[in-house]
């Protein structure tokens, strides 16, 4: 009976953590998927890639309350195991597979524009899809053939450190080099700009259109430094954690992994997040609808108002 008040709390603890993070992740992924869907100009790959990730990170969202039990020692079925454990995991390769391929896209598109268009992921739309999504699910799917019974008996935990070490902290740190390859491209055609605009106006100082240039190139810096540490810092911390304690076969406190657990992956899930919302052609649609609702509404006040005047004015008359 304690064992099971125990474990009673514990899921209390989940579901509290993950079910609001959980629903606001959908949500926000469903309003930016509405919003391409909605706007016809939007209909072309690099949306079709950014829509592929939306979905993962969606059905992320879906998994993010099952992340946590991941940890708990249970007693599954083989059903069961698959789903508590598989499909969570295929979902968040297949997340950081999309999450890669729009940086990656995205980072050609900055780099080379002139030969974008002959990219072979847009030649190959189905191909690059399949890319994103195949391989997450076979190596999600390795433990349910017996693949992690076979490597254990030789090198323990052997699948946790491809995992981590071969697939999960490579990606990020090709995110991180990117996105500072760009930063870096930026600064570059910055300095011609100034340089440009110098020879132009013959001086010597910079001029105030270049002090407010470099302040946005600032502000652009310090907005994409601050969002891939709140972003994946966390992660990073959960991930490790998990490593260490598993290398030194301890155990720790249920809180602490649930903790870091939704604490790391719902940070990593705002990732797809930040690059939709700060797209106005993805939230138009979703503003558009709230405008009108907003003046209908103030619009059915107003004839309420002059409606409940209009009796009184006649009794004083």
């Amino acid at each position: 009976e304690w064992e099971f008040n125990v474990e009673f709390k514990i899921k209390q603890l989940i579901y509290a953590i993950t079910i609001p993070l959980s629903t606001s992740i959908i949500l926000a992924n469903l309003l930016i998927i509405l919003g391409i869907a909605w706007n016809r100009q939007l209909h072309n790959t690099p949306n079709y890639f950014f829509l592929s990730l939306l979905v993962a990170d969606m059905c992320t969202g879906v998994a993010l309350p099952f992340i946590p039990l991941m940890g708990l020692n249970r007693e599954l079925t083989f059903s069961s195991c698959l789903v508590a454990h598989v499909f969570p995991n295929f979902l968040f390769l297949a997340f950081l597979f999309n999450l890669v391929m729009v940086h990656y896209e995205r980072y050609i598109y900055i780099l080379d524009p002139l030969h974008y268009g002959n990219l072979w992921m847009h030649r190959n739309f189905p191909l690059a899809l399949l890319i994103v999504w195949a391989p997450p699910l076979l190596y999600a799917s390795l433990p349910a053939f017996g693949w992690n019974n076979w490597s254990g008996q030789m090198f323990p935990n052997a699948f946790i450190y491809l995992e981590v070490y071969g697939l999960v902290l490579p990606a990020i740190l090709t995110i991180a080099g990117m996105t500072g390859h760009v930063l870096w491209i930026t600064r570059g055609q910055l300095k011609d700009i100034c340089r440009l605009h110098r020879s132009v106006e013959r001086g010597s100082q910079a001029s105030d259109h270049e002090q407010r240039l470099n302040l946005r190139y600032t502000r652009c810096v310090v907005a994409v430094s601050l969002t891939f540490l709140a972003c994946w810092v966390p992660y990073l911390i959960y991930m490790h954690v998990c490593i260490a304690f598993l290398i030194s076969d301890t155990k720790w406190s249920s809180t602490t992994h649930i903790i870091l657990s939704c604490t790391g992956i719902g940070s990593m899930a705002v990732v797809p997040l930040v690059l939709g919302l700060a797209n106005r052609q993805y939230t138009e649609p979703a503003y558009k609808l709230l405008q009108k609702l907003r003046d209908r509404w103030r619009r059915r006040t107003r004839d309420s108002n002059e409606a409940s005047c209009g009796p009184k004015i006649i009794v004083d008359l």
